[in-house]
């Protein structure tokens, strides 16, 4: 099930494999001030996202977005491929999470953009993510990332995806 908590938590959580490595290294840049991915994700508009390839099949996304309000606008999502290693740079949200065992296949993206949508899902666990804060989500959490905590607010973050061994 989905690890939570500071990065460094996090990190310590999934230290044996080298390919979070790589991912945590990015997300440290991403959360150093003057840095380049500091910059790229600084200069990103809302609504906007870049992709940035790093080593090993990880790549990252760094994204800027209002965070999503009523929690409806949002949608449960998983993938196969790929890890979320979801972190918060500036802002908060909430992730809802859940067994996709538990959730509905609404549409299968797969495998072109691996990602699986699920129809809407009450019963899921509400995760509150602060800035420096980061959440893994494994293949077999669903997720709905993005939920405003009280009312839409700016959230630049950035998602690593980590292949699947």
């Amino acid at each position: 099930m989905a690890i939570f908590g500071s990065i460094d938590t996090v990190r310590a959580q999934t230290a044996a494999t080298g390919t979070f490595k790589t991912a945590f290294a990015y997300i440290d840049e991403c959360s150093r001030p003057g840095t380049a991915a500091r910059k790229l994700l600084d200069s990103l508009e809302a609504g906007k996202s870049d992709r940035v390839e790093l080593s090993g099949g990880v790549f990252a996304m760094p994204q800027v977005y209002m965070s999503k309000s009523p929690r409806t606008a949002g949608f449960y999502e998983s993938h196969r491929k790929y890890i979320d290693v979801q972190a918060v740079i500036v802002g908060e949200e909430v992730i809802e999470v859940a067994d996709v065992a538990d959730l509905k296949v609404k549409e299968d993206r797969t495998p072109a953009s691996d990602v699986l949508i699920y129809e809407q899902y009450d019963n899921g666990a509400a995760v509150r993510l602060h800035a420096g804060e980061a959440a893994v989500l494994w293949p077999v959490d669903g997720h709905m990332p993005c939920i405003a905590v009280q009312g839409s607010a700016l959230i630049r973050k950035v998602v690593v995806k980590v292949p699947v061994e």
